[in-house]
């Protein structure tokens, strides 16, 4: 309870505007820290995003070339289809390298801390790092579901055990089935872009 109260008066005193992010986490005492810098090896929550976060994810620019080039190396590296990670992008961050999700994903890729610790990302603010630990995990992803796009992207958004304990199907939640709809969408349309 107290935790709880101490983090709405920190809310309600910091500015509206602020760039700067602000972490907290339990350390081995018990004791719950403040920090301005991702701890890293170690759980926290993202308090205060490094910079304010777009909160609708729908785009309307598919054209965005921001990150083209470090979509295309990495992909290169791990034989993964770049339009494949422009859409997952898109659908994840609308192209915001600062974006958190309520559920503490991060960055460009949205990755989860644990994700982001699995493909040895370290600042998943870092829009290289993000880049390459997501099409690492996407190319993770497809080999352990034989390049089933539906089942990739449905472990992508809900996680590989949801999709491992149906059956090897698609998750019966509307979020991932969403989810999974866009992705396509956006997928498809980029391809026919590079077609012509």
């Amino acid at each position: 309870m107290r935790l709880k109260a101490l983090l709405s008066l920190l809310a309600l005193c910091l500015p509206f505007q602020v760039f700067a992010g602000i972490y907290g986490y339990i350390d081995s005492r018990g004791v719950y820290h403040f920090t301005n810098i991702p701890p890293v090896g170690r759980k926290y929550h993202v308090i205060v995003p490094e910079k304010p976060r777009s909160v609708v994810y729908k785009t309307t620019n598919i054209n965005n070339t921001n990150f083209d080039k470090l979509i295309l190396q990495h992909s290169a590296n791990h034989g993964v289809d770049p339009s494949l990670i422009k859409a997952i992008m898109m659908a994840e961050s609308n192209f915001n390298p600062y974006a958190v999700s309520p559920k503490g994903a991060q960055g460009l890729m949205q990755l989860m801390p644990d994700t982001a610790r699995l493909v040895n990302v370290e600042n998943p603010f870092d829009p290289d790092e993000n880049i390459k630990g997501g099409i690492k995990y996407i190319k993770m992803l497809d080999e352990l579901f034989k390049g089933d796009l539906e089942l990739i992207l449905a472990a992508y958004n809900a996680g590989p055990q949801r999709v491992m304990e149906h059956k090897m199907n698609v998750p019966p939640i509307e979020e991932t089935k969403t989810y999974i709809k866009r992705v396509k969408h956006y997928y498809n349309k980029l391809k026919r872009q590079n077609e012509s």
